[in-house]
């Protein structure tokens, strides 16, 4: 077997933050790349601008400016774990993050995760500790092809509608 792989990108917030959209694991490449949803066929990008209706960021400082902005955090449920390339049904040996430093240095209050696996993770691993409830998403990954980029848009408007006064 493998052995553990650690996550290695830093969360992006600040003391602003007031939205938290979770990840499971860095894909392949976005540990090759050192950011989040590094994958070019990851609608997580342009999803976000869809809905924020700002210009699609293509950097990792515009993609950072971008959640800045709006007081969106972005990180991920596990710190790290043995996975099979970036295969979240082959995650195992799971490691979460300790989540006290992001939400004690924020302003976070709505958590959302990313798909299934994220959300299933954060219930198993880190609700008990934050007793913040995590909302659902479709998965923003190209392996969700039943969700096209429009469907995947309207269904995570909802972060708009929980946080009305921060987006």
């Amino acid at each position: 077997m493998s052995l553990p792989i650690k996550h290695e990108i830093d969360p992006v917030y600040d003391k602003n933050s007031r939205v938290l959209i979770l990840g499971s694991f860095p894909s392949v490449k976005s540990r090759e790349s050192g950011f989040f949803y590094g994958h070019p066929q990851n609608r997580f990008w342009k999803v976000l601008s869809g809905i924020l209706n700002v210009p699609l960021p293509e950097t990792v400082e515009e993609k950072k400016k971008m959640l800045l902005d709006h007081h969106i955090a972005v990180w991920d449920v596990i710190a790290s774990c043995r996975i099979t390339g970036s295969s979240d049904s082959s995650i195992k040996d799971v490691v979460p993050n300790d989540f006290t430093k992001i939400l004690s240095e924020s302003s976070i209050h709505c958590i959302f995760a990313n798909g299934a696996t994220s959300w299933n993770l954060y219930k198993k691993y880190i609700l008990e500790r934050t007793g913040i409830e995590a909302v659902k998403l479709p998965s923003t990954s190209p392996a969700n092809a039943a969700w096209n980029l429009e469907r995947l848009k309207t269904a995570w408007k909802v972060i708009l509608e929980e946080d009305k006064n921060t987006l």
